[in-house]
């Protein structure tokens, strides 16, 4: 049975499974449901995880071609055919992005009275303006470099854009093939606003305009403009040979920066002699090449949005709800009663803030303990933790500086903690640390007691107002005492094998999650009713699929809410008809992790750092905590069953891999998300009115040096 399961036709490649998902973030582009700006955004965010997607993935892949490797994906698939396939579909997706931009978005903008204007219709006005930007901002800053024998092909940093320039001596009619590049500066921003009202100008159209004037004696006969892309994986040689870790990031983060081009993008209409005068010397094929008919690099779109004030062409904001029971001054009392569950955004996240300030503050808190993978530039949670080692507390914290894309920030902060006194941890040797942990040792008259937040998603106070995570506020004594031996084996030597409530990865959390499977197997073929319902980001470990796919062979019935890559196939006959996945794209980034299983009519409802990808499982520091008080876990029961009956905001897996949207006729619509958002204005507005009643001061610690 279980070489069957392996059957390369019972799964979707992964690959081709996150451009489904973008895809899916491209139909939100289109979506005239949506307000205007947030569909601008929409198309942006595209880019933006194509571009991120290419410098890790397709890095990778280009990295396990070069190196010969042969071994076939789950769906079969050499690493160069995986390459072949998603070069055609990406290529694919780039045009339906462009189509996009140019019959949806920058028409529908024009409407609202918002153009980009080109330099050829610029007014005399426009055009005096221009100059004089060009002039006083612009030009300072400029550096053309040419490209012949005594000065070679200039090196082009990852991310950049660049104008490519052909010219000729104004003395020399034959000599059309002098060829320079230049880098365009991001000093003055993508996006030019113009004097009139809702006129912009993109900052590379000024430059192509007076280019001429940074190559005295020689006309410009053409000029093109393109993007370049790199390879950005961090190879750390992170082993018991590697004497500092933070070294050793610091020194691969230099080295990235001059990782092999995976990817360039070019104005279609560069000639093939100025593309080739580009293209030859950064080694790419044409395969990784993109020529567009458009702006190069739509993450313009963000800096375009920077100078648009209409907010009612954006999502209408909303306030989150703010539990009265963790409010500063009562956290510690209140949570001696019962726990609390969050649900971010609609449950706000100063709450957590609050937890972690609140304990900085508090005379009787000792310890306070936590892991960070991603943090904001200002975290008020790291201020908060720099003052408490001030205050003489034992402090000590976790940053794993081998987060992607995060680790100079979190280099940064982790010197800085440093600096104040906190005792820091560079992550684990081999594993990165994406547990989401804090706990704070208190003492209350005779005795020690602990308290925990854990969570789904990062203690980033700004990715909260966006990204839906949930997470536990407890004094559990055995949740307690399980975190402070996670702890002590993230930060000493510690080979504990049992938790109490907890269960942690390496191998905890799969191995667990099996036994969860089993168990609904078995009351399925005992005739009892069966049930898995899950929600995460992504699955691609090809063993938990295999246990899906038996337990839905058994009879379970399996609901699966994945907002990512899904390789598995629903659907099939005999192996997967019991299986349903739903995949929400919104306004908000769906980030929890909710495992639940029906357990013979008395459900379990578990939370995690972890989503059912190889890397989380097997190579990660990852938390599964359970939702133990059995009204919070009704509550989250709820929320997942509202997410299920979304009908707006989902697509569903069809058993060829491709989503659909669900139908809608002659059904009452469901808007998962925006029905959270109103379940929050009305408990807002609920506390509010309380408090009118009975007139309650609001609390404010003496002395708070957050507030001053």
């Amino acid at each position: 049975m279980t070489n069957e399961l392996k059957n390369p036709q019972y799964y979707v490649n992964r690959e081709v499974s996150w451009l489904k998902f973008n895809d899916r973030v491209l139909e939100e582009a289109r979506d005239l449901q949506n307000p205007l700006l947030e569909r601008a955004k929409f198309l942006a965010i595209t880019q933006s995880n194509l571009d991120e997607w290419y410098m890790v993935r397709v890095a990778s892949l280009r990295q396990q071609v070069k190196l010969g490797h042969t071994k076939l994906d789950a769906a079969g698939m050499t690493p160069l055919e995986q390459l072949t396939q998603i070069s055609t579909l990406a290529g694919q997706q780039v045009k339906n992005q462009y189509q996009t931009l140019a019959r949806s978005i920058l028409p529908a903008m024009e409407r609202a009275g918002y153009t980009l204007v080109k330099p050829e219709a610029l007014a005399p006005d426009q055009i005096a303006f221009a100059q004089r930007f060009f002039e006083k901002e612009l030009l300072p800053v400029l550096t053309p470099m040419a490209i012949d024998g005594t000065r070679p092909f200039p090196f082009l940093a990852n991310d950049t854009l660049n104008i490519a320039v052909r010219l000729k001596q104004q003395n020399d009619n034959n000599d059309d093939k002098k060829f320079a590049v230049l880098q365009v500066p991001n000093t003055s921003g993508r996006v030019i606003k113009l004097p009139q009202a809702g006129q912009s100008i993109l900052v590379e159209d000024i430059i192509q305009h007076f280019i001429a004037s940074l190559f005295p004696g020689f006309i410009v006969k053409e000029t093109a403009v393109f993007h370049v892309l790199r390879d950005m994986e961090l190879d750390v040689a992170d082993d018991e040979d590697t004497p500092n870790i933070l070294q050793e990031v610091q020194t691969k983060l230099q080295e990235r920066e001059r990782g092999q081009v995976i990817r360039v993008m070019f104005s279609s209409r560069a000639s093939k002699h100025l593309r080739k005068q580009i293209l030859n010397p950064l080694s790419i094929d044409e395969s990784r090449v993109y020529d567009v008919n458009g702006p190069i690099d739509l993450s313009f779109i963000k800096s375009w949005l920077k100078l648009i004030d209409e907010p009612e062409l954006e999502y209408k904001p909303f306030q989150a709800y703010e539990n009265p029971g963790l409010d500063a001054e009562h956290i510690f009392e209140n949570l001696h009663v019962h726990d609390y569950l969050l649900h971010h955004p609609y449950d706000t996240f100063k709450s957590v803030v609050d937890f972690i300030r609140q304990a900085s503050l508090d005379t009787q808190v000792l310890a306070i303990k936590m892991t960070l993978y991603r943090v904001s530039g200002n975290s008020p949670i790291i201020k908060a933790l720099g003052y408490a080692a001030e205050q003489g507390k034992q402090v000590t914290v976790l940053v794993e500086i081998k987060a992607r894309f995060d680790e100079e920030n979190n280099v940064h902060w982790a010197r800085e903690l440093e600096k104040r006194g906190v005792h820091v941890i560079y992550g684990l040797r081999g594993l990165k640390t994406h547990a989401k942990a804090a706990l704070v040792v208190r003492r209350e008259d005779d005795t020690i007691r602990r308290y925990v937040h854990l969570g789904t998603g990062n203690y980033n106070d700004v990715t909260a107002n966006f990204y839906t995570d949930m997470g536990i506020l407890t004094s559990d004594s055995e949740i307690g005492a399980d975190v402070a031996a996670i702890f002590n084996i993230l930060t000493g030597y510690s080979d504990l094998e049992y938790f109490h409530q907890l269960h942690m990865s390496p191998d905890g959390i799969r191995e667990y999650i099996y036994r969860k499977i089993d168990d609904e197997i078995k009351n399925a073929q005992a005739g009892n009713s069966a049930e898995i319902f899950m929600k995460f980001n992504s699955l691609s470990d090809e063993r938990m699929i295999r246990h899906l796919y038996r337990a839905s062979q058994a009879g379970v019935k399996i609901r699966l809410i994945i907002r990512g890559i899904n390789m598995l196939k629903v659907g099939i006959p005999g192996i997967s008809e019991n299986i349903e996945v739903h995949s929400i794209v919104g306004r908000f980034l769906e980030h929890s992790r909710i495992y639940g299983f029906h357990n013979n009519g008395n459900p379990q409802i578990y939370l995690s750092s972890a989503d059912l990808m190889t890397r989380n499982l097997d190579r990660r520091v990852e938390l599964l905590f359970p939702i133990k008080q059995a009204t919070l876990r009704d509550e989250a029961l709820n929320i997942f069953n509202t997410m299920w009956e979304d009908n707006v905001k989902t697509r569903v897996a069809q058993t060829d891999g491709t989503y659909a949207k669900r139908d809608r006729r002659g059904v009452a619509t469901v808007n998962a998300q925006q029905a959270f958002i109103q379940q929050a204005e009305v408990q807002v507005e609920r506390v509010h009115h309380e408090q009118k009643q009975k007139i309650i001061p609001k609390f404010e610690p003496l002395n708070n040096p957050f507030t001053q």
